[in-house]
């Protein structure tokens, strides 16, 4: 049965009187209050509209046999690209999801029953506007082989193209890539719990960065360390341990280095886990150290829980440039990941395509930035020459490439993190939540 969405906290039907003795704020409050209720309530009622649907389509379809069938339970690599999703996990209230799609293409191709019967298990979870080149599952799919036969080469090379089948029902942005068999001494493999390392990448213009003071920041976060600081504390689902491992932080070039502020760099990360936000949070503070606003020892100061028991209050960065890059697993080691060629290759030449389209769009806007950047410099040296016949060299140019890259207002006159007002400490968050009885 389908969950109905929490009522606006005020249930009691106001009358026009009640209404006109309220303040603004509060107006504005309950319109958003009532405007969410209401989008809650549509993708709800459209939700049950297709899966009403599909039932229909299902009943008039010949039932499908899952009894007689063979099973193979293998790790499936996924590459999509989450700016439009709202997360890879599946949510109630809206069918723009990672998993929404993948499991209607698993479901729609009969290679599950269900998700409940697939042992499915995802490498990491990413939220909203995220994307993944190196997302991995281990899931148990229906197989042509027999369970015997399923570990020699000649049935893993001759196998249903799991890859093949799914990238015709996904969405563009989502493909399947390859896979690899799970052995059959290991049934509880798991993508989540066996993988070594992940790797993250998060992509950024050079503007007017100071990369060599990230670089510095970045050698900081480099072993095991309680990042409560650098992250969002997700107390309330029972997170209270902050401790993880940081193997490898460099802020690296995409292509070559340069100094031209639009070239991108992107930070690379590696670590056997991370927190809520973790990258994100990391970001955010190494693009103020970047911008000349904190210097890098303030990561130093952040990891430090017994000195600062409370995180300083500030914005973590754009989710749209985080790129789960790359996971590893000792699997790799003794199998090989199978490929299909062709497959492969519509996939290469389809993303070639859309590199293309956006590339363009790049290409174009830059052209016309340049322009206007000559424009604005000829006014500012007339407006220099008007001041002192223009001797004195007149002032940089426009720098805004990574202003975007900070969430939140920007502060007209900046605080330091160390200045700032905090967040409640770890251990008042635990109480808190004890009280509400969402932990023990």
């Amino acid at each position: 049965m389908e969950k109905i969405p929490p009522k606006p906290k005020k249930t009691k039907n106001a009358t026009r009187e009640d209404l006109l003795k309220m303040e603004k704020t509060e107006l504005v409050e309950r319109i958003l209050q009532l405007e969410a209720h209401n989008v809650q309530l549509k993708n709800i009622i459209a939700k049950n509209l297709s899966d009403q649907s599909q039932s229909d389509v299902n009943l008039k379809k010949k039932s499908f046999d899952f009894t007689k069938c063979h099973y193979r339970r293998i790790l499936l690599h996924l590459l999509y690209f989450g700016w439009d999703y709202q997360g890879l996990a599946v949510q109630e209230d809206s069918n723009q999801t990672i998993e929404h799609h993948l499991f209607n293409a698993l479901t729609k191709s009969c290679l599950i029953q269900s998700r409940e019967t697939s042992k499915y298990h995802r490498c990491g979870r990413t939220d909203k506007g995220v994307s993944a080149f190196g997302q991995v599952i281990s899931i148990t799919l229906r197989s042509k082989h027999p369970p015997d036969e399923q570990y020699i080469d000649s049935s893993i090379s001759n196998e249903m193209p799991y890859c093949k089948i799914l990238n015709r029902l996904l969405p563009k942005e989502i493909r399947a890539l390859r896979w690899i068999p799970i052995p059959e001494e290991k049934p509880e493999y798991s993508a989540r719990f066996d993988c070594k390392k992940r790797r993250y990448k998060y992509y950024f213009p050079r503007s007017s960065l100071n990369i060599s003071a990230m670089q510095d920041a970045c050698n900081r976060l480099l072993g095991s360390n309680d990042y409560r600081h650098l992250c969002k504390m997700d107390v309330g689902n029972g997170v209270t341990e902050f401790r993880r491992e940081i193997f490898r932080a460099d802020i690296i070039p995409v292509v070559d280095e340069s100094s031209d502020p639009t070239s991108m760099y992107c930070l690379v990360i590696e670590g056997n886990a991370f927190l809520w936000h973790q990258i994100r949070c990391i970001m955010g503070v190494l693009l103020l150290v970047g911008q000349g606003n904190e210097s890098p020892e303030i990561i130093s100061e952040l990891l430090n829980v017994e000195k600062h028991s409370r995180k300083p209050q500030y914005n973590m960065a754009l989710d749209v440039p985080l790129n789960l890059f790359h996971c590893s697993y000792e699997l790799e080691e003794t199998n090989n990941w199978v490929y299909d060629q062709d497959e492969l290759r519509c996939v290469i030449s389809h993303l070639q395509t859309e590199w293309t389209v956006h590339n363009i769009k790049t290409t174009m806007i830059k052209d016309s930035i340049q322009q206007l950047e000559i424009e604005y410099a000829k006014l500012l040296c007339g407006h220099d020459e008007e001041k002192d016949g223009g001797n004195e060299k007149h002032r940089d140019g426009v720098m805004s490439y990574t202003d975007c890259l900070i969430q939140g207002v920007k502060a007209r006159v900046y605080t330091p993190l160390l200045k700032r007002d905090t967040c409640s400490s770890l251990e008042e968050m635990i109480e808190f939540y004890k009280k509400k009885r969402k932990i023990t």
